[in-house]
């Protein structure tokens, strides 16, 4: 492992995904268990990027170095965590896009070498997914039992720069976009397969209360073009 020699770099820790859709969260219980048990020197932020996609810009520029967590195909064994390190990451997100997310995050890596400001170092550490098709579903167990291993790869990494962190005893408490996104909180709550759909429903067609009304024709109407795609 290289041992560069930097001077307080501006580091972040970035976890990316979405949380409604089991495993695609990874990344950002990664974070949130980060924000409430450890604390970092002001030179680190650790940041929920969620789905934000472009919005990261400006936190990547920032950056010296870079340590992202997410969902990844890695065609291994569901469960499974792995690393990625500097010109492969990008490289890697080109060829095995999972989600849209990930789209939006190699967009976010190559605008920010475009305009100069690229992180120097830069580790992504993916877990394979064992469930995604599961809409408000929480992480599967196999991938839940990584969020501390994965973790420990990022502390190590860090200990080339140089940088510390402070683990407590007591979770902190953090301010979530949403407090029902509270990992605890959202397993708690979650609906069972019985009351909410989760996959699309095929009950919500027969239910009681829902009509369903057929298009009507009517020979007055102005014919509008809504996808105008290979028409001019």
């Amino acid at each position: 492992m290289m041992n560069p020699a930097m001077t307080n770099p501006r580091v972040l820790i970035l976890g990316i995904g979405n949380v409604l859709w089991a495993d695609e969260g990874f990344g950002v219980r990664v974070i949130e268990n980060l924000l409430t048990h450890y604390v970092f020197p002001e030179n680190v932020e650790v940041l929920d990027g969620g789905t934000q996609g472009i919005y990261l810009v400006h936190h990547i520029e920032a950056a010296d170095v870079l340590i992202v967590f997410d969902a990844i195909d890695f065609s291994l064994p569901p469960g499974t965590l792995h690393s990625i390190y500097n010109q492969d990451v990008p490289k890697f997100l080109s060829a095995k896009k999972m989600s849209l997310h990930q789209t939006g995050f190699q967009e976010v890596l190559a605008m920010a070498e475009m305009l100069g400001h690229y992180p120097q170092h830069l580790l992504l550490i993916g877990v394979q997914p064992v469930e995604l098709e599961d809409y408000g579903g929480s992480l599967r167990p196999l991938v839940k039992a990584q969020i501390q291993p994965a973790i420990a790869l990022a502390f190590d990494y860090l200990q080339n720069f140089g940088i510390s962190y402070t683990q407590i005893e007591a979770k902190m408490h953090i301010e979530l976009a949403d407090p029902a996104l509270d990992m605890q909180r959202y397993e708690a709550e979650r609906p069972s397969a019985q009351e909410a759909c989760r996959l699309g429903d095929e009950r919500i067609i027969y239910a009681s209360n829902i009509k369903i009304i057929p298009p009507q024709s009517n020979p007055d109407a102005i014919p509008v073009a809504v996808d105008f795609r290979g028409q001019y």
